[in-house]
């Protein structure tokens, strides 16, 4: 399995240009091949694959010399990123690609970074072609050795790289010998079904008021002025502050979790057609119960720890012991007159999810 572990760069003044041209070039790239797509397709009917541009990239190089100076693999993979959101389109996995604007684009990726001993050949520092050896925060230990890419992001406050390196993930137990289902959910973040909860943060919605204000300041200031990238700023500072809340919360979240129980069972959820519930879009957004997901299943494989996922149909309107229990979402409280519990609702969801997960596993 691969994991993504995330540093802090500080590039020099010069590093820094060099990085900003480099993600300019490949969003000029980027934007250039997709107005070929669709200009062939519109024009002849034809689709253009990501083979045959990547195949026109020495003569493009030529006619147009600056891009000499961005890694040919940067460039393919700029690409690559294109054929991905048309092939996610053609699976209606997303919208229709747009063309990217400098606000839309930022990274660029070394998807075979080269020799390690090139890489990281000085403590402290990351080697990347046609930039240099750019300072790094290694906070923290990695394997060198396999090393698949690296991927330089450019954030409100500063630059990151992404390392993604190859592990082995530890083999799954066969047995089970503890086990919880959990139940996400808007009122409270997670239901366990050992009846434990755990209270939903609300990162944006405890922002709102000062990002709504941030809004408001950057709507009034004159385009292109340097008050209204300030301003800009200011708002994408309250975003990304926002966004690693949530990414802190949920990290936690899932290690505990991980780290308490053998075994662990959640629901299928489809999170892209639910936020089409305009009443409910922003908070589930908010909630990021996908990347939670996301959280429990790495970390379990890599603690050798079993995630189930079970259907999530009929989980909040049926008793553990099987009977039928409609109610609305109003309904708090699950009282089942076939066996005479009462109890939480969300916390008979998640032991249900348990009991479908032990069914499967069984």
């Amino acid at each position: 399995m691969q994991i993504t572990y995330q540093f802090r760069l500080y590039p020099t003044p010069e590093q820094e240009e060099l990085m900003i041209r480099t993600l300019n070039l490949c969003r000029k790239l980027y934007n250039r091949a997709k107005e070929q797509r669709d200009t062939v397709y519109n024009q002849e009917g034809r689709t253009v694959t990501y083979a045959m541009q990547q195949n026109e990239l020495p003569a493009f190089k030529k006619e147009f010399p600056e891009y000499k100076k961005v890694h040919s693999q940067v460039l393919q993979d700029c690409l690559r990123r294109l054929d991905d959101a048309y092939q996610r389109f053609f699976r209606s996995e997303a919208g229709f690609p747009h063309y990217k604007s400098a606000d839309r684009y930022l990274s660029f990726t070394y998807p075979q970074p080269g020799a390690v001993d090139k890489t990281f050949a000085r403590d402290g520092y990351v080697y990347l072609s046609k930039i240099g050896f750019v300072r790094m925060r290694t906070h923290r230990p990695f394997d060198r050795a396999n090393v698949t890419q690296i991927n330089v992001k450019r954030h409100a406050d500063g630059w990151m790289a992404g390392i993604g390196v190859n592990i082995e993930a530890a083999e799954a137990g066969q047995t089970a010998e503890t086990a919880v289902g959990i139940d996400v959910g808007l009122r409270t973040f997670a239901a366990l079904s050992d009846e434990t909860k755990v209270d939903n943060p609300r990162h944006l919605r405890r922002a709102e008021k000062r990002l709504r204000r941030a809004q408001q300041r950057l709507s009034r200031k004159a385009r292109g002025s340097r008050n209204r990238q300030k301003a800009k700023q200011k708002v994408a500072n309250i975003h990304q502050k926002v966004a690693r809340q949530r990414k802190d919360f949920l990290h936690k979240q899932s290690h505990r979790i991980v780290q308490r129980h053998d075994l662990i069972a959640v629901e299928q959820l489809k999170v892209k057609n639910m936020i089409r519930n305009r009443r409910l879009s922003k908070s589930i957004s908010d909630a990021g119960w996908r990347r939670f997901i996301t959280y429990l299943s790495y970390k379990a494989a890599r603690q050798g720890k079993r995630l189930v996922e079970v259907p999530a149909h009929g989980t909040s309107q049926t008793c553990i012991c099987g009977a039928d229990v409609p109610k609305t979402l109003a309904i708090r409280l699950h009282e089942c007159k076939a066996c005479g519990l009462v109890q939480d609702r969300d916390i008979v969801s998640a032991q249900v999810i348990l009991q479908r997960a032990l069914s499967i596993v069984a």
